[in-house]
């Protein structure tokens, strides 16, 4: 199996020793290629060697992250940032389906970001150019990115009219285009759309309360825009009411 080849940025040599230790023990089908200690280290070394992943510290003495993404022509890498606890860098990071680590790093968090590298497709400018958006101070957050098994989708929030979970993935339905099958639980998105009227009405469906259309009380089934009906559970039922009744 080829291994893939990450290069490490992050001010403090004790960070990228450790980090490196944790890869070496737990993704040994990763292969540190290079590492730098800061933006303008990394950017010479960016052009001379071309990572897979790279493993990208936001905070950093000559500047953060950003600022050596910037100075990129181009993205064609994965990165999987680190970062310590930032709540609102950390929704940027949901909105746009990128990858984080949170310090200090955990190793279960650690191989769950390497294994996703396998099977997340190729866009990472795409990503990128919305989590800049999404960073902005007065941001209005109505795009997502949705990872399927072979494209990133950029899509406006206002355009889902319910998500559906199947296990460990989440379908979501649209107003005018195909389902998206997503690579990602419905759980992670209830965190993400609920400050978007979107309510969880059952332990299988997310629903845009801006698209129910009617709810039929002796079948406990919500009726949407689409016309397809979502089932109520029993112990949300009394919730659902009072949110229909404030629509």
């Amino acid at each position: 199996m080829n291994k893939l080849k990450a290069i490490l940025v992050d001010d403090f040599e004790h960070a990228r020793l450790t980090l490196k230790k944790d890869l070496q023990v737990y993704a040994p089908q990763v292969e540190v290629i290079g590492e730098a200690g800061g933006v303008i280290e990394a950017a010479k070394l960016l052009k001379k060697k071309r990572p897979d992943v790279l493993f990208l510290d936001i905070q950093m003495q000559d500047g953060n992250g950003f600022d050596l993404l910037d100075v990129l022509e181009e993205i064609n890498f994965k990165i999987i940032f680190i970062t310590a606890s930032d709540a609102y860098a950390i929704k940027a990071f949901k909105y746009a389906a990128i990858d984080y680590l949170l310090k200090p790093v955990d190793p279960d968090e650690l191989v769950s970001a390497i294994n996703k590298l396998k099977i997340t497709p190729e866009n990472e400018q795409a990503k990128y150019d919305l989590f800049k958006k999404q960073l902005q101070p007065k941001a209005v957050h109505n795009k997502l990115a949705l990872n399927t098994m072979d494209r990133i989708f950029i899509v406006n929030i206002a355009d889902i009219i319910r998500c559906e979970s199947e296990v460990n993935y989440t379908i979501f339905h649209f107003k005018d285009k195909p389902k998206l099958i997503v690579t990602k639980t419905l759980k992670e998105y209830e965190d993400i759309l609920k400050d978007h009227g979107f309510f969880r009405v059952h332990q299988s469906h997310l629903v845009n309360t801006a698209c129910i259309k009617a709810f039929i009380k002796t079948e406990d089934v919500l009726v949407l825009q689409d016309e397809t009906q979502v089932p109520v559970s029993s112990r949300k039922r009394t919730e659902v009411l009072k949110m229909i009744e404030a629509l």
